[in-house]
């Protein structure tokens, strides 16, 4: 194969976050993959309490660069999402977010609804 064929696949920047990425990634993701799923492949243990089936708002996440290159949320997720902690313009489920051609630079949240329930 040469250069010219080689199929770029998008970036994912995850912005720092103090427990599940302290520094930061940088990570390659195939497009029509969930946030979720590209970020659970390479390590970054985003929360996924309902196991990735849109039913809760752990996997929020907030689309810094690259919101507009995602699909349109569902209905269900526009409501589950206005149940989530720090809701934004670009907020998204994570399980819901397909990537796109486009590279997103993405924040984790410092809390997400569930944190006191779970391990903290």
């Amino acid at each position: 194969m040469n250069f010219s064929e080689e199929k770029v696949m998008p970036q994912i920047i995850f912005l720092p976050h103090e427990e599940i990425c302290p520094e930061g990634a940088v990570i390659e993701a195939e497009t029509g993959t969930t946030i979720c799923d590209a970020a659970l492949a390479h390590g970054i243990e985003i929360e996924h309490a309902c196991e990735k089936s849109c039913a809760c708002t752990t996997c929020h996440v907030v689309i810094r660069e690259g919101f507009e290159t995602l699909q349109e949320s569902s209905e269900e997720e526009d409501d589950l999402l206005d149940k989530a902690w720090g809701l934004e313009p670009d907020s998204r489920l994570s399980c819901q977010a397909k990537v796109g051609t486009a590279d997103l630079v993405v924040e984790i949240p410092k809390y997400t609804i569930n944190m006191v329930s779970e391990n903290h």
